[in-house]
């Protein structure tokens, strides 16, 4: 293939792509109004600039396209506390910064949390995204494992827990913080700023005497 062509070979493949990142982000507005049980790939197609028919040559069926949505979403949420952790210079600042890190969330992204709640909930019956689902959920496991392991590390103290129990618990605590903030309930998400610093805490264990 000639240096032109490999050009033009590019550009068709980086302009399929940004195509289908179009289509990804107008589904995740869709979808998160939604939810995935109650979005057919028409009402996704309404609320982006591209015809149903389009939506249907850059993806085989809602599935996938869901998949790749919430994998786009997730590039930029799976980092979301590294920042925390890397300008930590003390346990309580970092535990301070990981609870305010949470609340923010929580009051930003609100509906797309709820979606992938709901997509994970979803791949128990639909086999057809778990894998992609469980490889999210490793990686969101890992982002709060680095933040207990530097935790332990500015403590100095072990980690009493497996990343699993620690990502559980966590996910646990937002999961239900997010069902609260959805019903209207005031300062949920100030409850929750000052309830992680404590969970963390008690996460950790002491050090020998």
């Amino acid at each position: 293939m000639t240096e032109a062509k490999e050009r033009v070979a590019r550009r068709s493949v980086d302009k399929f792509g940004q195509r289908r990142a179009q289509l990804a982000e107008s589904a995740l507005r869709a979808l998160s109004e939604l939810g995935y049980a109650r979005t057919s790939l028409r009402e996704i197609a309404q609320k982006s600039d591209f015809s149903h028919g389009v939506l249907h040559y850059y993806f085989a069926d809602k599935v996938e396209l869901l998949t790749y949505a919430v994998r786009q979403f997730e590039e930029v949420c799976v980092t979301r506390y590294d920042e925390v952790v890397a300008s930590a210079d003390s346990a309580v600042d970092l535990a301070k910064a990981f609870g305010n890190a949470m609340a923010a969330t929580l009051r930003t992204d609100a509906v797309m949390h709820r979606l992938w709640y709901d997509l994970r909930n979803q791949s128990l019956f639909e086999e057809s995204f778990r894998l992609d689902v469980l490889d999210i959920d490793k990686q969101r496991e890992q982002m709060i494992w680095r933040v207990v392991e530097r935790y332990a590390d500015l403590t100095g103290a072990p980690a009493g827990l497996s990343p699993e129990v620690a990502y559980a618990t966590f996910d646990g605590l937002f999961q239900h913080a997010l069902l609260r903030y959805l019903n209207g309930e005031e300062n949920v998400a100030d409850d929750l700023a000052r309830t992680v610093p404590a969970m963390l805490a008690g996460l950790v264990s002491a050090p020998p005497g």
